[in-house]
């Protein structure tokens, strides 16, 4: 399957996390909604996959980058949860792509990859539906989207090294989620224990952890492997184009004026993008 295939597949599934996520924050702080996605979802990766029967994924190197990984991973989901508590969801959704904007700006090899991610942050922006209008904890998310940010970046270049590193990709991020979950446990567990009393919030939990977790970070896997790491920070234009589809298919709100034009922008830099990069 095509890469931009599977980041629409992988977008599907986000956003579908993601509507049952904020259900839950109702009940329990953003933060400690995004450590158990994390965390549940590095034990289902650890029963699917069994990363201990993979002899190179323990290879002290290795085995540093993979940890990394996932603490970045962790940090990223954590500090994105907190910055949608205080800033409207389509601001936050721009300022975050800076991250795959500075990826693509640093490592593209050559004009047309800086053309393609400049294209793509206009269309996110546009389809992001960017709001000035901020609320009293404005600076808190503002931090905050900066840190998930500056994670994104680094989750693009280190999620690489896993996909490549020639032991299964997945078995790779099933290490790394475990390593993420821990180091933030101390943090974040604590105030989990709602979940822990309520099987239907438990089974929440759950669904949101395949959705927003367990399939796109698989899937992303995948396409790490055969692309550049530019070529994957500008498909990930690919997430808020999703969001805008499906939300005419499904909910009949149609994209007009920018929301067009950021869609057509978007699939212009993906064309640039499969003209120089076969993955």
């Amino acid at each position: 399957m095509p890469a931009p295939a599977l980041f629409v597949v992988s977008g599907l599934t986000q956003y579908a996390g993601a509507a049952l996520a904020v259900g839950l924050f109702a009940v329990l702080p953003a933060g400690n909604v995004a450590w158990l996605r994390i965390a549940v979802s590095a034990v289902l990766l650890l029963a699917w996959r069994r990363p201990w029967r993979v002899r190179e994924l323990w290879e002290p190197r290795r085995l540093g980058v993979t940890a990394l990984f996932g603490v970045v991973l962790a940090t990223m989901n954590v500090a994105f949860y907190i910055a949608i508590e205080h800033l409207p969801l389509g601001t936050a959704v721009a300022l975050e792509f800076l991250g795959p904007v500075a990826v693509a700006a640093v490592t593209g090899s050559g004009v047309r990859d800086r053309a393609a991610i400049a294209v793509a942050a206009v269309g996110v922006v546009l389809l992001a539906g960017v709001s000035l209008d901020t609320g009293p904890g404005a600076t808190t998310g503002l931090v905050a989207i900066g840190v998930a940010a500056a994670c994104w970046a680094a989750y693009i270049v280190l999620g690489r090294r896993v996909a490549r590193a020639g032991a299964p990709g997945v078995s790779g991020l099933a290490v790394a989620m475990a390593a993420g979950a821990l180091v933030l446990a101390p943090f974040l567990a604590g105030g989990s224990g709602p979940v822990l009393h309520d099987a239907r919030l438990a089974g929440i939990v759950v669904a949101i952890a395949v959705c927003s977790s367990v399939v796109p970070y698989a899937l992303e896997q995948v396409v790490l492997h055969r692309v550049s790491a530019a070529t994957f920070a500008i498909l990930l234009a690919l997430l808020p184009a999703t969001a805008t589809v499906v939300g005419a298919v499904l909910l009949q709100q149609w994209p007009h004026g920018l929301e067009l034009v950021g869609l057509a922008l978007v699939s212009g830099a993906i064309a640039l993008t499969a003209r120089s990069d076969p993955g």
